[in-house]
């Protein structure tokens, strides 16, 4: 039987709160900050303002509890937001209440929330999530075998910089190749993204040192993967 933890399942949940709620702004609106930058229109959807906290919360589970139970977690994860998508577009296909067609109705539902039902916008998030976690879990796990646990600023923002490029790329492209984003914002979603979930990374870094800090203490954890199976799909 596995070591029990006290905070693991509570960063857990947490964890799975950010994605579900940033999953369903991002289908909801896209924000304009009102200037650009070398161009490009500082314009993303609403779910990047928080998006950014779940790579924080990866760094944080790799960090201390390892990547094993940082796999748990992911997969947990993704199972929620699939659960969510599901249960958005059951929704989507119920009959309306006849005072509520007056006021809202099916169009402004679907206009809103109908991204979360879509196939598009289902298959980007998961897509992105599944691959963007997964590879900011294993750089943070294998460079902190190379720093040997020294300079925890080095990984949490260079796993992030290289799990936040491959999320922001794969969730852009596969949502504007099913037409939820048009492609005229796919530079600018791209760029805007990936510069401001970084920067999120960048500045919580504080943040992160003193969570990190407290919860090896309190769990007397602090795991290195040196002789772990990184197959995201191996669950033993």
């Amino acid at each position: 039987m596995g070591r029990r933890y006290r905070y693991l399942d509570l960063i857990m949940a947490v964890f799975v709160t950010v994605l579900v709620v940033s999953n369903i702004a991002s289908s909801a609106k896209i924000v304009d900050w009102g200037f650009s930058i070398i161009g490009v229109r500082m314009a993303f959807d609403a779910g990047t303002l928080l998006f950014p906290v779940s790579y924080i919360f990866g760094d944080i589970l790799t960090e201390v509890y390892g990547y094993k139970n940082s796999r748990r977690v992911i997969w947990v994860g993704f199972a929620c937001l699939a659960l969510s998508a599901a249960i958005f577009w059951i929704v989507s296909i119920l009959p309306g209440e006849s005072r509520w067609q007056q006021y809202a109705g099916n169009a402004a539902y679907l206009a809103i929330l109908g991204g979360m039902s879509s196939g598009g916008i289902v298959l980007a998030s998961l897509a992105g999530y599944w691959s963007g976690e997964f590879t900011n879990s294993y750089v943070l796990a294998k460079m902190k075998i190379l720093t040997r646990g020294r300079w925890l600023w080095t990984r949490t923002i260079g796993s992030t910089i290289v799990g936040e490029l491959v999320d922001t790329l794969a969730f852009v492209v596969i949502a504007s190749l099913f037409h939820v984003f048009p492609w005229s914002l796919f530079l600018t979603l791209t760029v805007t993204n990936y510069l401001f979930k970084v920067g999120v990374e960048a500045l919580m870094t504080p943040v992160t040192y003193a969570a990190v800090s407290k919860l090896k203490k309190t769990e007397n954890e602090d795991y290195y993967d040196r002789e772990t199976d990184f197959n995201p799909f191996r669950f033993q």
